[in-house]
């Protein structure tokens, strides 16, 4: 039960099928010329043979991605805090220690990670998620276990290390049965200004044998998150998505806040489907995100920040005319 205001932990430790939970590590080295995601996680499903732990290792740049599979009992969590470990690889809120591979394919890495913002916490509000943290049985369950926080450590791949050192980190994560059907997600926390961040997702959520569009967008600016969520009130006032663009505005009393996203190409990477990982998403992390944030004063606004994202994930999967109906619900 107590683990509802604790995202970040394990939650799969009584699954037995049809689960899955993954971890995103985001990191980019200080020219930006090198930028990786990781994700460790585990796929539970009613035929113990494909049960399996796993940890994904994308390499941007290079374009390239690589799985590598673990025997479940491979996976050791801590029940009290995020700790975890797959293989001879940890992972935690704090640091990222790889061990992927053997020989000429062997990945290492040893990164720490400072100044983490995480998505508060609060006694109704548990998350990102907010109230809908509380609601049983939901396809998907997401968590932001950091909005941006600084690196130190490096990567080494093939043979060649890499030092991350002054670059950019972000965490998050997702467990539950599937991913959902039709999603758009994005992020990035590479602007012309320090503490300056992005993340934000609109998705299908089944809900009651019928379903609506849920979002949720966090923009950190000035040490201070806006947040535009479904859960509060916000709306989606619009929603355009084309294959190589995609533009969104959300507004609540206060605020309004404008995207427009450019997307590049990106990798496929395995998703869940009742715990297999058997769907696919393609993700970029090379995409750019124009943002600005606006007051409402009388009938006009005001401009508190404008300014373009760099090196942003971004993602579209399904129908994006499910998405929009979804919205009108």
């Amino acid at each position: 039960m107590f683990d509802i205001w604790k995202p970040e932990i394990f939650h799969g430790r009584r699954k037995e099928k049809n689960f899955f939970e993954g971890w995103y590590f985001k990191v980019v080295d200080h020219s930006e010329k090198n930028a990786c995601a990781v994700i460790p996680g585990v796929s539970i499903t009613g035929d113990p043979s494909k049960s399996h732990a796993f940890v994904m290792f994308l390499d941007a740049r290079a374009q390239r991605m690589r799985y590598f599979r673990y025997p479940l009992d491979e996976l050791k969590a801590s029940d009290k805090k995020f700790e975890l470990s797959i293989g001879g690889s940890f992972f935690s809120s704090e640091r990222m220690n790889l061990t992927l591979g053997q020989g000429r394919g062997l990945i290492t890495a040893r990164i720490s990670f400072k100044g983490t913002y995480p998505w508060p916490v609060k006694l109704l509000s548990p998350g990102v998620m907010g109230w809908y943290a509380f609601v049983p049985g939901m396809e998907c369950y997401h968590g932001i276990l950091s909005m941006d926080h600084s690196i130190e450590g490096f990567i080494e791949v093939d043979g060649i290390r890499t030092d991350f050192t002054g670059g950019k980190g972000y965490i998050e994560k997702d467990w539950g049965v599937s991913m959902p059907s039709s999603w758009i997600w994005m992020q990035t926390n590479h602007f012309d200004r320090e503490g300056v961040s992005l993340s934000g997702s609109i998705a299908k959520i089944p809900w009651f044998g019928s379903y609506f569009t849920g979002y949720i967008f966090g923009f950190l600016y000035d040490k201070k998150l806006y947040k535009f969520t479904a859960y509060s009130g916000a709306k989606v006032t619009l929603l355009d998505v084309t294959a190589d663009n995609t533009r969104i505005r959300l507004e609540n009393k206060t605020y309004r806040l404008d995207i427009d996203a450019d997307r590049s190409k990106g990798v496929d990477l395995p998703a869940p489907k009742l715990g297999e990982m058997t769907a696919k998403v393609n993700e970029s992390l090379n995409s750019s995100i124009n943002v600005d944030l606006l007051k409402k004063k009388g009938s006009g606004t005001e401009l508190i920040y404008s300014g373009t994202g760099r090196n942003a994930g971004l993602e579209f999967v399904g129908n994006i005319t499910e998405l929009i109906k979804g919205l009108k619900k």
